[in-house]
């Protein structure tokens, strides 16, 4: 029997995507029951293939026992996209269809939080320089009238 393809889903987290898997289906039965690969096999394989711009990544074989699972890459380029492909197997399987690519963009809420953070700083020293400026001007520090001696007028 071939396994696959699993259920992928992906969603864009700072600097990285959350991998959401759902194990493929099987079409074994026992007494009517339709078992799940962990039924099947207990534990199984999967490899995740990471695509960008720099080509395609395989990522370190795991093991799950579960359904339903995530997984989190990170340290990814923020704004930058990203494609992954599931390939699900069994210790007594290697048999398998790989998931369709899913592609996301990994945020950069990080970024965006501090460049927000650096505009309103340079805005606020911005607005003290005008206001001491102001001040100093009003107190006739700069732009002072000069007052010629009464003899030159």
């Amino acid at each position: 029997a071939v396994l696959g393809p699993p259920e992928v889903n992906i969603t864009s987290c700072p600097n990285c995507i959350n991998v959401t898997i759902k194990l493929p289906t099987s079409h074994f039965r026992d007494k009517g029951k339709l078992q799940s690969l962990t039924d099947i096999y207990g534990e199984l394989d999967y490899d995740i293939t990471l695509k960008s711009l720099d080509g395609e990544h395989k990522r370190p074989r795991q093991k799950t026992t579960e359904e339903v699972f995530s997984t989190v890459i990170e340290e990814l380029y923020p704004s930058r996209n990203y494609c992954v492909s599931v390939v699900v197997t069994a210790s007594l399987n290697r048999h398998f269809t790989p998931s369709p690519w899913k592609c996301v963009t990994a945020d950069s809420e990080a970024r965006q939080g501090y460049h927000e953070v650096a505009v309103a700083g340079a805005v606020c020293v911005a607005l003290i320089i005008a206001a001491v400026l102001k001040c100093v001007h009003a107190a006739g520090f700069i732009l002072q009238k000069i007052s010629f001696p009464q003899t030159l007028v």
